[in-house]
């Protein structure tokens, strides 16, 4: 078991009965209080923190559904916070900071935040776009599947543990992969066999935002087939399909966690597939 990994309480019920509860990360002490007494008037349960070293203590005692994360904090390294807030857990990200160049937001959404705020901003917005991303949690943990917690997907030899955002190859040796790729990567195993256009996949894989446009997922399918194909040059597992999107042509094996144990489940496609280019 990785020790480092935070568990977040995620259940649909508790959630349901208790305030959604954000964790406001500013080394501002008035920006911070700012939109703490914000959100707090609006409904939520806000708590502060002056540092990446607090909110990671407080992640590990508190129920956080989602985290407003200042990336510009006085000493640390807002894009090596971020990255491993994700690493260590599935908790919703909202970028606030001063950095208003497009490769920083650019650079926040890979690393896997779900949305990016430049000050300075209207607190409407915040609060919008906070309601927003919970909206979007909401609907995947009320999904008839969420009973059942995917461990992890089996493919081609290859597994992707979902808690962990860890690939392993055949070999199994660990393969690093970044968040844009994870999301991908799980886009595909989760409607295997079947093709997928680039608008499909930027929603699919989270990556939608006004700063990434649709021809970046071509970008991360190239670096994507990079890590899994044998021959990138000449694709057996993500098939191009011209005019149609992409395909991940593999069987797939889901793997469950379930109190009662592990379940295991296989998709095999009925019928041959159509070649893709």
């Amino acid at each position: 078991m990785d020790t480092d990994l935070i568990e977040i309480d995620s259940g649909v019920t508790s959630r349901a009965a208790r305030q959604r509860h954000v964790l406001v990360v500013d080394d501002d002490a008035v920006d911070r209080e700012r939109v703490a007494n914000y959100l707090a008037i609006n409904g939520f349960r806000v708590t502060p923190a002056e540092s990446g070293k607090r909110m990671m203590e407080i992640l590990r005692d508190e129920p956080i559904d989602l985290v407003a994360l200042e990336t510009t904090l006085r000493g640390e390294d807002g894009q090596h916070l971020a990255r491993r807030l994700r690493e260590t857990s599935m908790v919703p990200i909202i970028i606030v900071t001063s950095r208003a160049e497009e490769a920083d937001r650019v650079m926040g959404l890979e690393l896997g935040a779900d949305d990016y705020v430049t000050k300075p901003f209207s607190m409407r917005e915040l609060l919008a776009r906070i309601r927003a991303v919970m909206r979007r949690y909401a609907r995947c943990e009320s999904s008839p599947e969420r009973s059942r917690a995917v461990r992890a997907y089996q493919f081609a030899g290859w597994n992707l543990n979902v808690p962990l955002r860890a690939l392993k190859a055949p070999s199994g040796e660990r393969v690093p992969i970044t968040n844009g790729e994870f999301g991908l990567l799980l886009a595909f195993l989760t409607r295997p066999n079947r093709s997928l256009s680039r608008d499909q996949l930027l929603e699919l894989s989270r990556l939608r935002s006004t700063e990434v446009y649709d021809r970046s997922i071509d970008v991360q399918i190239l670096r994507l087939r990079r890590k899994i194909e044998t021959d990138p040059a000449r694709p057996e597992l993500i098939k191009t399909e011209r005019g149609l999107g992409y395909r991940l042509r593999a069987s797939v094996t889901t793997v469950y966690s379930r109190e009662n144990g592990t379940v295991r489940s296989e998709y095999r496609p009925a019928a041959p597939l159509i070649q893709g280019i």
